[in-house]
């Protein structure tokens, strides 16, 4: 497999994408692959050029411009499943939901879950770091105006179904927002899960259990922490506690933080 001047295996097809995912033995293996995939040419056009321009508040900064990889270890009891990273923020910093308001949002929540060691996410190597979840998006690049095609949400489908194969202890997914929703039921059929029919539609507290190859998996659905959402109060802070309270409830893997906010299993 070739890699490009940064050492990321490069794939540059849709079918690429699905031999390459399912070729990955580990998530750091995946992680890379992720990293160096260039299968949607509107896409990579886009990302590239917003880390070409940039913001004018993070001129001095080098972006990130690739396909942003998940975060979270790999005996992780949930996943988070999100849009797509922000062209300032996750196609900035290289980190999912990191460097923008949703990431401000979604990392203190988990932290007050017991998930974070630290409310805050602001740059790769700042101290973060997760237990017990995985984070991801079902399209991995910036898109314009926050909306992939169908047909990139498809493309890139192969990477989450890998990344949620490759999490042996899988036992939650909080699904953020109705495009999440509906890029995941696919994902988890060919994962040999047995779906409800008809499929479920999304709602905020949206809870529905799914059996499969590893036994059940609950999906739960959450309004995106996206600033529309979060600044006109149709998502609140308590309402996203809940949902991960739910989440860690249902999958056994709360922790405890110590005197100086290091998580604890």
């Amino acid at each position: 497999m070739a890699v490009d001047a940064q050492g990321f295996p490069v794939t540059r097809t849709p079918a690429g994408v699905v031999r390459s995912a399912r070729a990955s033995r580990d998530l750091a293996v995946l992680d890379a692959r992720i990293s160096g995939c260039r299968a949607c040419p509107r896409l990579v056009a886009w990302r590239e050029e917003v880390a070409r321009v940039k913001r004018a508040s993070f001129r001095d900064e080098d972006y990130w411009g690739r396909p942003v990889p998940g975060l979270g270890p790999a005996d992780a009891r949930i996943a988070v499943v999100g849009l797509a990273p922000a062209a300032h923020g996750g196609n900035r910093t290289g980190r999912v939901f990191t460097g923008d308001r949703s990431g401000d949002w979604i990392f203190a929540a988990l932290w007050r879950a017991g998930l974070a060691n630290q409310p805050t996410s602001t740059h790769v190597g700042d101290g973060l770091a997760v237990t017990g979840v995985r984070i991801a998006a079902a399209v991995r690049c910036a898109p314009p105006d926050n909306a992939p095609t169908p047909a990139e949400r498809d493309t890139c489908s192969p990477w989450l179904a890998r990344e949620l194969a490759l999490l042996p202890r899988l036992r939650v997914a909080v699904v953020l927002g109705g495009f999440g929703w509906t890029a995941l039921w696919p994902v988890l059929a060919a994962a040999g899960y047995a779906l409800p029919r008809p499929r479920p539609a999304f709602a905020h507290g949206a809870e529905v259990t799914v059996s499969g190859p590893r036994g059940e998996l609950t999906v739960l659905g959450c309004y995106h922490v996206s600033q529309q959402n979060t600044f006109t109060g149709r998502l609140t802070e308590p309402m996203l506690d809940a949902v991960l309270a739910r989440a860690t409830e249902l999958a056994g893997s709360g922790v405890e933080r110590g005197e100086d906010g290091s998580v604890r299993p």
